[in-house]
């Protein structure tokens, strides 16, 4: 059994001594069932289902995923997908409008095929098409479904509360945005962000509802925090964990410009952390940035503070993938030093200090960091978004990946972290960022 993996140790006893031998023997078998899937319909005739790996694969990488599904008064489950292990998430169409449906998965390695895991949440498919142009139908009973609890936080254009379901007395995180502050096509566009990147790691949406005043975006409720108040409130924070919560959120990323999105707004208040899975995991948030990149040139308007922000969107060139990698880079930097590498004392300088790569890596807080660390985070450093590795390459570099290189043993100082987290918790700045090209043109003596 996979269990019986470990080191065995054979010892031979006369009148003269001792001897012994040891070995490391690793077991391998068939993997365990995955975690319970979650299912959310897309359409009248299509459901999203996705999930997280089963706590134990064997001792043997899991090959693919086997998705079925069954109709509600039907007791035999049926194949719809099989699914390799590059994603945990598949779009299951055709299906009827109108009907009931609940699904399952079981991971398969070379030794054979789990148990299915336990079903998913029943879906209902709507009858009707009832949808906008972007696919996004908004409900109007809003108040007749939810009561409100109490209110989570303030953004720029919304609130979020914290709300229960009167029938399933499910809690919802709810974002309700007021109708004075944005565009209907704007919020319709975050919500059909949500729906087409469907993925464990990646912010839920459950539903759509409108009022007179007000567009409301109910999510799944995430009440586990910051992934930063997390790491500096648990144990000591050495370089391997930092590792592991950068290839976490380099991998939700990847999936994410998998589907052709970025994001354009990653940093640590938008990256919270889900314990209630085997293994603590990140949990991207707040998609009201996130633009689907395809050919064309895009020109993000960057809004408040800069810190995490890549040269593109302040200098307000085109915007790529790429763009969000330059965060994940400035995050580890942040994670393993409890400073930020480009902050200054305004606004306006901590831009140029972006734009010019001023930035090092200074005894008094690396001292105890590895090379393969600053390795990785000058690597993604890069002015040009076409020099810096996509969110796929970043997975493979030794650091991140944890291959070809050892992680510093010395313990990092959570306590500048700490003092990082309460000077972020106190900016409330959403002026927009302009007029960095004259202001760089003074401070490098051409215009970028």
């Amino acid at each position: 059994m996979p269990q019986d993996t470990g080191i065995y140790t054979c010892v031979a006893i006369n009148d003269h001594g001792t001897a012994s031998s040891s070995a490391s023997i690793k077991v391998q078998g068939i993997p365990a069932a995955p975690a319970r899937p979650v299912a959310q319909e897309a359409s009248s005739t299509a459901v999203i289902v996705h999930w997280l790996p089963p706590a134990s694969s064997g001792n043997c990488a899991v090959s693919s995923y086997t998705v079925e599904y069954r109709q509600e008064d039907s007791l035999v489950w049926q194949q719809s997908a099989v699914v390799t292990t590059g994603d945990m998430c598949v779009k299951i169409e055709e299906l009827i409008p109108g009907g009931h449906y609940q699904f399952r998965v079981s991971a398969s390695n070379p030794w054979g095929v789990s148990p299915p895991s336990e079903p998913s949440n029943m879906v209902t498919l709507p009858s009707g098409n009832s949808y906008d142009g972007t696919g996004i139908q908004w409900k109007d009973n809003f108040e007749s479904t939810f009561t409100e609890i109490s209110e989570i936080g303030r953004g720029r254009f919304a609130v979020v509360k914290k709300c229960l379901n009167k029938a399933s007395k499910k809690e919802v995180a709810v974002k309700c945005i007021n109708k004075k502050l944005q565009k209907k096509e704007q919020v319709a566009h975050e919500a059909d962000i949500l729906r087409h990147v469907q993925h464990p790691q990646l912010l839920q949406l459950c539903d759509t509802y409108e009022s007179p005043t007000s567009f409301m975006l109910v999510l799944e409720l995430l009440e586990d925090g910051r992934l930063l108040d997390y790491l500096v409130a648990h144990d000591e924070l050495m370089e391997e964990k930092v590792a592991f919560y950068v290839r976490d959120t380099l991998a939700a990323l990847n999936h994410l410009h998998t589907c052709k999105v970025a994001h354009l707004d990653l940093k640590p208040e938008n990256i919270l952390v889900n314990l209630h899975v085997p293994v603590p995991c990140v949990k991207l948030i707040d998609f009201g940035d996130a633009v689907q990149v395809s050919g064309h040139r895009y020109v993000h308007l960057l809004l408040g503070n800069p810190e995490f922000a890549a040269p593109e969107l302040i200098q307000g060139t085109p915007v790529s993938l790429s763009t969000d990698v330059w965060s994940v880079a400035v995050l580890a930097y942040v994670m393993l030093s409890g400073v930020s590498p480009f902050l200054d004392e305004s606004l306006e300088e901590t831009c140029v200090n972006i734009c010019k790569l001023d930035f090092c890596f200074p005894d008094d807080y690396f001292c105890g960091v590895s090379q393969a660390a600053r390795d990785f985070i000058g690597s993604a450093l890069q002015e040009d978004p076409r020099k810096r590795p996509g969110a796929a390459s970043c997975l493979q570099h030794p650091w991140v990946s944890g291959h070809g290189g050892e992680y510093s043993k010395t313990p990092l100082d959570t306590v500048r972290l700490a003092s990082f987290i309460e000077r972020r918790r106190q900016l409330n700045d959403v002026r927009p960022v302009t007029n960095i090209k004259g202001l760089m043109t003074s401070s490098m003596g051409h215009t970028l």
